[in-house]
């Protein structure tokens, strides 16, 4: 980092409320506050913190993105390390052991190992809550190894449960479906609703509706699936397209757990789930 890049830096910190904003963005990690909810918690007109948030986006610090009709800031890590490490880099010499506890704050495999992995919540959404959103709730909370807490809901949930074959295909393939449900999104929905960190909406009918609000911070990625209530052909046929719809969720999952989510901001996070959608990107 260039001396001007920290001088700016360092400057747009220098002031009461932009450092408790900072702190409070870091708090809420990489989904980020809205720019409603930040204002509240700290007390300060719209128009005052417009002009702190700014400050800090042009110093590179925060950065922005739109979820419906707000914006959601989310501190950028990497640069404020980056900031500090400025200051550190010549500690002693360019020995930033003999500076005391300092140099525990660049020790990243340290930091690694002592923090306790958070662990994210993700809904499934299809409109009857039967098959896809079903695969989805499953397959996650089978590879998300206890860092993700997946469920699944649906606008107009299917009063017959989830489809008979969409159940037999994932008790075959040793999934306990004891849990499995068909259920409103309306149970995702107020004060004792469990928070939810991702949305995931795999059928086109969504897209038409509107979504109820999950919060401000949740990151939303729509990848369209085909209905399995929709398959024709002899039973070993449709047989062939549940495995086949099972292969393509159980691959985007993979990469999605896969994601460094403590390095990503909201932005990026949003940007790399949307990729998912297109089937050409699981092939690169």
């Amino acid at each position: 980092m260039e001396i001007d890049e920290a001088a700016a830096g360092f400057m747009a910190l220098g002031q009461a409320t932009r450092l408790e904003l900072m702190r409070d963005l870091l708090a809420a990690g990489p989904s980020g506050l809205p720019a409603g909810g930040i204002a509240a918690r700290l007390g300060v007109p719209a128009s005052t913190l417009s002009f702190h948030l700014r400050t800090l986006e042009e110093a590179g610090l925060v950065a922005a993105t739109r979820h419906g009709r707000s914006l959601v800031y989310a501190a950028q890590v990497a640069r404020l390390r980056g900031l500090i490490a400025f200051l550190a880099e010549a500690c002693c010499g360019g020995d930033p052991a003999r500076c005391g506890d300092l140099h525990r704050l660049f020790d990243t495999a340290r930091e690694t190992a002592g923090m306790e992995k958070p662990v994210f919540n993700v809904l499934f959404l299809c409109t009857r809550n039967s098959a896809r959103s079903i695969m989805g709730e499953a397959i996650l909370n089978r590879i998300g190894e206890g860092r993700f807490r997946a469920f699944s809901a649906g606008s107009a949930p299917s009063e017959d449960g989830p489809l008979p074959q969409v159940l037999s295909q994932l008790k075959a393939l040793g999934h306990d479906v004891s849990a499995l449900r068909s259920k409103s999104w309306d149970e995702f929905i107020g004060p004792g609703a469990p928070r939810i960190d991702f949305v995931i909406a795999l059928c086109d009918t969504l897209a038409g509706q509107v979504c109820p609000d999950f919060g401000g911070t949740t990151v939303t990625a729509a990848w369209p699936l085909p209905d399995p209530a929709k398959f024709t052909g002899s039973a070993p046929e449709q047989a062939t397209l549940l495995n086949e719809l099972y292969a393509a969720l159980h691959r985007r999952l993979g990469i999605f757990t896969s994601l460094p989510f403590a390095s990503l901001d909201r932005m990026a996070l949003k940007a790399r789930m949307d990729e998912l959608a297109d089937p050409h990107a699981l092939a690169r």
